[in-house]
């Protein structure tokens, strides 16, 4: 019982820091719209979150620092990236290893390679901008 509330609290911080972390584009000095636009790149708490915990546990796990950096940098990549156009590289990332012709459908076309290049320089970005090192 105890360890499921510890995972519990874990959770719940980890969904927090990332909800109340989130980027927000820069105002710029021209005259605002009447009416606020929403900010094109948010990403699904779910996707965020799947995404952190990933980063986490591929950088020695669950610690303050890799729960911000790791949150920090879905946002970078958020900056970078589309949500349609993260997860269309992320699929292609994933599938491009799919032996014979059904990979081929992942790995071959040029779609599929500018995203994987533009999902990859994107990572290297949030990784430079939010990891110290």
């Amino acid at each position: 019982m105890k360890n499921k509330y510890k995972l519990f609290l874990i959770s719940f911080a980890l969904i927090l820091t990332i909800t109340s972390c989130t980027t927000t584009p820069e105002k710029s000095a021209e005259k605002a719209p009447a009416e606020a636009t929403p900010f094109i790149n948010d990403y699904p708490t779910r996707d965020r979150v799947e995404y952190v915990l990933n980063c986490v546990a591929q950088h020695g796990g669950l610690t303050y620092i890799t729960q911000y950096a790791c949150g920090c940098k879905i946002d970078k990549i958020a900056e970078k990236l589309t949500f349609n156009e993260y997860e269309a590289a992320k699929t292609f990332t994933y599938l491009r290893s799919t032996p014979g012709e059904s990979g081929g459908v992942f790995r071959d076309p040029a779609q599929s390679k500018d995203l994987r290049k533009r999902f990859k320089d994107a990572e290297q970005y949030a990784e430079k901008n939010c990891f110290v090192k």
